[in-house]
């Protein structure tokens, strides 16, 4: 590098115009205070925009941006630079161009860092620039990626030595060694789970291989592809550390785990499933700490949360969120019971399992071996003075009469359950044996909610929506219109889908709502008396983030098309 390059981003910044010194300054203190890299701070504290830092590095001081996906990094190249050094300094080697090695950097001013990467790669460096996040991202898949695969094969020669030596090895081998390859290649797969902020693993066999595949914002993308040989050790291994029965294959079972990813605590729930070629696995990954949210994070428009609050005002009754599997309800259902916490109110909660724990309340788990069912933990419950009732999840018609009855009786009794919006919530209690006037007056409020994907902020690409779209949208043409969607890259696996949030369909049951649903109305009939009182539907939520560019015309069809 010459001497013009040896500037510092700051002032390359307040010599193109785009940062003063009094901003400088700030973001100076910012850094100081909290670490970080400046560019960093100065993005995330809003003084300057991610393009314009990318503008002048690549206008002024020649240095490309470079987002590291699939176009761009070659796996092999990935071996140059170790994972450790990779993390702490936010690079990533990514290819070799002219004879010089192309790494993507936040910090691509570094000297002593291009110097210190050269050293360990043995070739002059060329620097790129991508943001912090992407790099990250970036190393979580690829350097993973790229572990579970050595230790695969890894596994594969023990297991060929160990056949030539001593015939076919049975499955335990080895399992309960902490440094064997099959032990490190199911903890290499969790870890990058965790990383990549995927929800689920699923563990598949077929006839010649089996996959394991992640679903990351509601999208299943497979990582890993290995031969059938393996597999009995691998699922052998997955059972022993959930506390599965290993030699019950024809079966469904359920085990769960329990780990530390990066400091924080992560629990996760396996259900293993007999099919033709093999146990099928699924890993839930549950994070409580993102479970418990302040209520601002999960409802993100003013006027949702005002219904919402409007609903918690009520000190007894029924409060029910509803939704799909997946939808986000036990958030929403934690959200609920963290705002109603306080010292002087006596919260009991059944649930199975208990995905989070909060201090001051008392949770209660379910066990259906010794009998402890949800409706046989009601009935004692109510016996211990409770101001609050948290039942996790409504399933039997025992259950809900319970839950209506202690409504009726002076407590606040909140629940989840299964239906599509808030109007089918009355029909549901009815066909679960609740008597239309006990609804009535026990019901305060129901939140329906979905989780839509958001689109992809690095390959979002704006485009003239059809006709069909803009009839979906309820718009004409004239309004001139532009609808966004994503192109794909590596930040979000080529799916232009990075992160959900979620929708709310919120009706407050009111005099009007209580006295439709005591005399048997249609569910039709209940959502449009709750839409002529300022209730948004879940179509009409959806519509308003498709028009604000947040997500695709393809998600308002898949969360919220009603014909």
């Amino acid at each position: 590098m010459n001497k013009a390059k040896r500037k510092r981003l700051g002032e390359l910044l307040m010599e193109e115009g785009m940062l003063s010194e009094e901003q400088l300054a700030e973001a100076l203190t910012i850094q100081k205070n909290t670490g970080g890299k400046l560019g960093e701070v100065l993005v995330s504290s809003g003084i300057v925009k991610q393009e314009y830092i990318i503008r002048v590095l690549e206008v002024k001081m020649g240095i490309p941006y470079i987002h590291p996906d699939a176009s761009t990094v070659d796996p092999e190249v990935i071996r140059t630079v170790g994972e450790e050094f990779a993390r702490k300094y936010d690079v990533i080697p990514i290819k070799i161009q002219g004879g010089k090695l192309v790494v993507t950097m936040t910090d691509p001013l570094n000297i002593q860092l291009i110097d210190d990467i050269s050293m360990i790669a043995g070739m002059e460096v060329y620097p790129a620039f991508a943001t912090a996040e992407e790099i990250r991202k970036a190393i979580s898949i690829y350097y993973g990626n790229q572990k579970v695969v050595m230790a695969a094969q890894e596994y594969k020669k023990e297991y060929a030595k160990e056949r030539k030596t001593h015939g076919e090895p049975e499955e335990t081998l080895d399992e309960s060694v902490e440094n064997s390859p099959i032990v490190k290649m199911l903890d290499l797969v969790i870890e990058q789970a965790i990383r990549t902020k995927a929800s689920d693993i699923h563990i598949e066999p077929t006839e010649k291989y089996f996959k394991v595949r992640l679903r990351q914002d509601g999208q299943m993308i497979e990582i890993m592809r290995q031969d059938m040989d393996i597999y009995p050790a691998f699922s052998t291994r997955v059972k022993i550390v959930s506390g599965m029965n290993i030699a019950e294959k024809r079966k469904p079972q359920d085990g769960r785990i329990s780990t530390f990813i990066d400091g924080d605590p992560y629990e996760i729930r396996i259900s293993s499933l007999p099919t033709v070629f093999g146990e099928k696995l699924v890993l839930r990954i549950i994070n409580s700490a993102d479970l418990i949210k302040p209520k601002e994070g999960i409802i993100k428009y003013a006027g949702d949360l005002a219904r919402y609050d409007e609903i918690l005002k009520n000190s007894y009754g029924i409060i029910l969120i509803t939704g799909p599997t997946g939808s986000g309800k036990s958030t929403t259902m934690y959200t609920t019971v963290s705002e109603l916490n306080q010292s002087d109110v006596n919260i009991i909660t059944v649930e199975d399992p208990i995905e989070a724990v909060i201090e001051g309340v008392n949770q209660v788990p379910i066990n259906q071996k010794s009998g402890m069912t949800f409706a046989s933990a009601l009935r004692s419950i109510l016996r211990q003075d409770p101001d609050i009732i948290v039942v996790g999840e409504i399933r039997d018609s025992e259950t809900a009469e319970i839950a209506t009855r202690a409504a009726v009786t002076g407590h606040l009794v909140i629940s989840t359950l299964h239906t599509n919006d808030c109007a089918s919530t009355v029909t549901r209690l009815v066909d679960m044996g609740i008597e239309p006037f006990l609804i009535s007056i026990s019901l305060v409020g129901v939140v329906a909610q979905r989780l839509v994907k958001l689109i992809c902020p690095v390959c979002k690409k704006e485009y003239e929506p059809s006709e069909s779209e803009l009839r979906l949208l309820e718009m004409d043409a004239a309004d001139g219109m532009k609808l966004y969607r994503g192109a794909g890259c590596a930040l979000c696996n080529n799916t232009g889908y990075s992160g959900r949030m979620a929708i709310f369909e919120i009706m407050n049951v009111t005099y009007d709502v209580r006295n439709l649903i005591n005399s048997g109305a249609h569910a039709t009939e209940i959502k449009q008396q709750a839409m002529s009182e300022g209730m948004l539907t879940l179509r009409e939520s959806c519509v308003r983030i498709v028009r604000e560019g947040k997500t695709t015309i393809d998600e308002l069809v898949r969360v919220a098309y009603t014909g």
